[in-house]
């Protein structure tokens, strides 16, 4: 996968532009699909869009919101206070649909992602309780995996997870990479072409997570230090994330492009960790719905 792009792997976040404090363009980032971006209301401001052709999945980071569509309306009740308050609200909205999204806390603080739909799909209000927690990994390479828009999730394209990974933990390990559409000789989908947004919040100021992007043959080997409200975007390759010790992380990924998957492929080096694991790690599940 080739990227012409006008982004750093790195993004940083920037002074909030309309409540915009971060921001990825597919045109600007050289993908098909992927768009994202985080956003400040205060309360009563008003968001008001419309989605044309693509598809929307709207992450409630902290707050309460109402949201009026011309496909109905819902409302958060006791939104957590920060990501490590609880597990998110989920909002789908599909293709051309017009939307008022109203703050109804002091601060509400929310992630967009979006990509170009070719098809119809309900309009879904996601509840915390609703959201599948996974453990994955063992002894510091365990993590918290919740479920908001799932593979097998009724869209398109679109996919999101919410990732919490305890201080001086591994996450997105052993690396994996899910850069071409790879099928078994039954047509069964081994590994789904995917552009992919990490976006991180820490449980203190000073947190900060160590991500490595990097491909098998090495033309692309790069190590990002990714601190609040970054992002660290993967166009390709191997992708593994480590929390600064003392710092628990939160990222969340949104994922698009061949299928509504998260199929990959591990790197071969390291395969073998998956075998060497005695626990987990009791710090984990981090949060839990309300």
């Amino acid at each position: 996968m080739q990227r012409d792009s006008k982004y750093p792997l790195l993004m940083k976040s920037f002074q909030a532009k309309e409540g915009i404090y971060q921001e990825i363009l597919a045109e600007d980032a050289g993908w098909e699909f992927l768009n994202f971006n985080a956003r400040i209301l205060k309360k009563g401001q008003v968001w008001k869009d419309f989605t044309g052709e693509n598809e929307y999945g709207i992450i409630l980071l902290s707050g309460d919101y109402s949201v009026k569509t011309d496909q109905g309306k819902w409302k958060t009740k006791n939104g957590r206070k920060h990501v490590f308050d609880g597990i998110a609200h989920t909002l789908y909205l599909s293709r051309n649909t017009k939307f008022e999204l109203t703050a109804e806390s002091e601060i509400l603080d929310i992630a967009l992602g979006w990509c170009e739909t070719t098809e119809d799909h309900p309009a879904q209000f996601k509840e915390p309780t609703k959201s599948v927690i996974e453990i994955r990994g063992g002894d510091n390479a365990t993590r918290q995996i919740n479920s908001l828009i799932e593979p097998g999730f009724d869209c398109q394209r679109l996919v999101s997870v919410e990732v919490y990974t305890p201080s001086g933990n591994w996450s997105s390990f052993p690396a994996h990479k899910h850069d071409e559409r790879i099928l078994d000789n039954d047509g069964n989908l081994l590994e789904a072409r995917l552009e992919e947004t990490y976006f991180y919040k820490t449980d203190k100021p000073q947190g900060y997570a160590i991500q490595q992007i990097y491909t098998g043959d090495r033309s692309l080997d790069e190590i990002a230090v990714a601190k609040n409200n970054d992002v660290v975007m993967v166009p390709k390759g191997y992708h593994p994330v480590v929390a600064g010790h003392g710092y628990n992380i939160y990222y969340l990924n949104f994922l698009t492009g061949s299928d509504q998957s998260l199929a990959n492929t591990n790197d071969p080096d390291h395969e073998w960790i998956y075998d060497s694991w005695s626990g987990k790690d009791s710090r984990i599940p981090m949060v839990s719905a309300k």
